[in-house]
């Protein structure tokens, strides 16, 4: 286990990397003193999207590790409360075969106590999750997310839950980001009220139901947990969303997320006085799950058969590289990449498209392919999404329109940043957004802002995801129901030989890195 001591370096770092800072000076808030205490324990993950270790060497998480890991934890704490921030049914390899029933299995066996919606909750639409919320054992929670036809909280998931610990009430709220609706597809009866404004609806009918102890199980952005915890007196929010540790605070409220895939296990312990009737102390703890943690045989077992099935389908070879392919997110979200370039020409020439846009979020395996064979498997984790790809037309000046916005944050990590194919252009992230880009060429000829061109891209990005408003709307020559998905366009591309991309230039970054920019650490 991480010492407190360690503890704290290791977010500070994840926090620096993320451009945010630190608010708390350690691992632990003292509040309040007060008489005899009730230790209430919560065990956190979030943006869990397989169930196998991830990493180098299978070196990191794994959900067979995690039920030791909790098994050891719960001799002391036997009455701890087990929590998911969001995102475990997509996107995964194995979810395009089973739409994420292989994830719900898992967390029923694991003794899951309670779960909040992520927007990857309802990548297959909503009819597949309420099917997975009909296998699951553990509770739905969420409060503002609803049925647009009855006003009633989506799949009867509970607004809020209310548990007791040794004659102290629990209040647990789970809240969804409103984004959703532009990053997944949950489609037109589904609506996602504010968070801020669902909770302070809430939040009274918690305390009148008993509830000393009010904590927030939320998949948003920090920006939002941080208004959140500002506009509504939280005692705790336990986050998802980024994929990476953080450790911050806002209002009176500690926000803790726990990165993605179970790298890290949050143990939180909340210390109750009676006597004074309020929180004395907060503490948490950051665990690594790591192989130091023996991978629960029964769990193992519980994954044989979609292991079995899914290796059938997903172990073929479908072709060869005769150079390393970058899928690392984190650079596919910064900067032009081999893979980027590879996909985008893909993607351009099964459609015959002057050009293609699509946003670098959208390649996800986040690991380098080394040199060599190429398996379904692969094509699958670097495209897990199953969009079609449409064909638009699109203005000269709607082109750059689309690119200033997917500079917009240049130098951080952003899904927007785009990967591109049959154009060419420079930017400048000093300048402020909407003026950044220049050079823009549509092959060896410049973009003439008035002329028509035919653009390729994912249904999600051409429907105005990750942002792209402008090319929502525009007039479909290949419609998303007439279109291939990703990984098939790929695959078709991979068919076709031996394959040895390179980064060629086709994205000039005109100032390598600006005055005050920190790169980020993966």
């Amino acid at each position: 286990m991480l010492k407190s001591k360690y503890l704290v370096k290791l977010v500070s770092l994840s926090l620096a990397a993320a451009g945010l800072t630190l608010s708390c000076p350690s691992a632990s808030l003292a509040v309040k003193e007060g008489g005899d205490k009730v230790k209430i324990t919560l065990l956190q993950l979030n943006d869990c999207y397989q169930t196998s270790a991830v990493g180098r060497g299978a070196a990191q998480g794994g959900l067979a590790r995690v039920s030791t890991l909790k098994k050891h934890l719960m001799i002391s704490a036997p009455d701890a409360i087990f929590v998911l921030a969001g995102d475990t049914l997509s996107p995964s390899v194995a979810s395009q075969l089973f739409k994420g029933r292989q994830m719900i299995s898992a967390w029923n066996e694991l003794g899951l106590d309670y779960a909040t919606f992520g927007n990857h909750e309802f990548d297959f639409g909503p009819f597949e999750l309420l099917q997975r919320m009909k296998d699951s054992k553990f509770s739905w929670v969420c409060a503002n997310v609803t049925d647009k036809d009855s006003s009633h909280s989506f799949g009867e998931a509970k607004p809020y839950v209310i548990r007791e610990i040794d004659g102290v009430k629990i209040g647990i709220i789970g809240l969804l980001t409103p984004d959703t609706t532009k990053q997944s597809r949950p489609g037109p009866r589904v609506e996602i009220e504010s968070p801020i404004e669902t909770a302070k609806k809430y939040l009274p009918q918690m305390k009148a139901d008993g509830a000393k102890v009010i904590v927030g199980l939320t998949h948003l952005s920090i920006e939002q947990d941080k208004e959140l915890a500002k506009a509504v007196p939280f005692d705790l929010i336990l986050g998802g969303h980024e994929h990476f540790l953080i450790n911050a605070y806002a209002g009176h409220a500690p926000i803790l997320k726990m990165g993605s895939d179970a790298k890290f296990l949050g143990k939180i312990e909340i210390s109750y006085s009676l006597k004074a009737k309020a929180i004395d102390n907060i503490a948490w703890e950051i665990i690594p799950v790591n192989s130091e943690w023996r991978e629960d045989p029964k769990m193992l077992a519980s994954f044989k058969s979609y292991d079995e099935e899914l290796s059938r389908e997903l172990d073929k070879p479908v072709g060869e590289t005769g150079s390393d392919l970058n899928a690392v997110q984190l650079s596919n979200e910064k900067e032009e990449t081999n893979l980027g370039d590879f996909v985008a020409d893909a993607f351009r020439e099964a459609t015959g498209a002057d050009i293609a846009l699509i946003n670098g979020g959208s390649l996800r395996s986040n690991q380098v392919y080394p040199a060599g064979q190429l398996k379904k498997r692969d094509v699958c984790a670097i495209l897990p999404f199953e969009n079609p790809i449409v064909k638009i037309e699109v203005s000269g000046k709607t082109v750059k329109e689309a690119l200033e916005h997917g500079v917009s944050k240049a130098g951080q990590a952003d899904g927007r940043f785009p990967q591109i194919s049959g154009m060419s252009f420079a930017y400048d992230s000093t300048k402020p957004p909407g003026s950044r880009v220049s050079n823009i060429k549509i092959g060896k000829e410049a973009l003439d802002l008035q002329k028509i061109y035919t653009l390729a891209g994912n249904d999600y990005v051409t429907s105005g995801g990750d942002g792209y408003s402008m090319l929502k709307g525009q007039n479909y020559i290949i419609k998303p129901e007439e279109g291939r998905s990703e990984s098939v366009v790929l695959l078709e591309a991979l068919s076709k030989g031996n394959i040895a991309p390179k980064v060629d230039g086709r994205i000039q970054r005109l100032n390598p890195l600006s005055a005050g920019e920190k790169e980020e650490i993966p």
